[in-house]
């Protein structure tokens, strides 16, 4: 999945995230199409992940709450909802299960849909509040 600049919100703190959101993504795939998928480092990338994700989003909700976007709780339930799905992976692949395409093609689809559609829905409004 490469970094495009269709990704590109244009608010420096959050695009550095998703860009390394998409990197570690990236980096996950490249270990579990390997011949010989290393699990401590696939473990490493995806509890990554998850720590990461959780604080992206911690950090996104932050500004939503002081600038009183408006559609903070739709957005909420979106990070929710991948919190759940990112921490049974995780819970998952701890338990013995294997990292599969079909995990790949869910966090990929995710952050697409994520960075294009509902990130940048809130974009206009921040900026409008002075977020660069």
């Amino acid at each position: 999945m490469p970094w495009s600049d269709e990704f590109v919100l244009g608010i420096e703190s959050i695009d550095t995230q998703h860009r390394w959101l998409v990197e570690a993504t990236n980096r996950l795939y490249d270990q579990i199409e390997s011949q010989h998928p290393d699990t401590k480092v696939v473990g490493e990338i995806l509890e990554g992940l998850v720590d990461y994700t959780m604080n992206h989003f911690i950090l996104e909700e932050d500004l939503f709450n002081r600038l009183g976007y408006p559609e903070t709780e739709a957005h909420k339930r979106e990070h929710d909802s991948f919190t759940n799905q990112a921490m049974k992976l995780l819970l998952d692949f701890d338990g013995g299960e294997p990292v599969t395409e079909d995990t790949m093609e869910f966090l990929k689809a995710w952050l697409i849909h994520h960075i294009l559609r509902v990130d940048k829905a809130y974009v206009p409004f921040l900026k409008a509040n002075g977020v660069v």
